[in-house]
């Protein structure tokens, strides 16, 4: 199966009987990340994290909701 990196446009093989392959085939919404860009984005994150500027806006935990 011929797929194309979402961000550098490169266009990689992969085999037909993955996983990956699978769900780029029955969902649209997934997009493939070639495994340069991956590693790249995932560096980056991580230095980001380390400098304390970097924060991840997730929902509020309240502690009961049964009160």
């Amino acid at each position: 199966m011929r797929v194309k990196c979402v961000i550098c446009d490169q266009v990689h093989t992969i085999n037909d009987e993955t996983l990956l392959a699978k769900r780029l085939r029955n969902r649209p919404i997934h997009t493939y990340t070639c495994p340069e860009c991956y590693e790249r984005i995932e560096t980056k994150t991580k230095e980001r994290l380390s400098t304390g500027n970097f924060r991840l806006y997730r929902d509020k935990q309240t502690g009961d909701f049964l009160s």
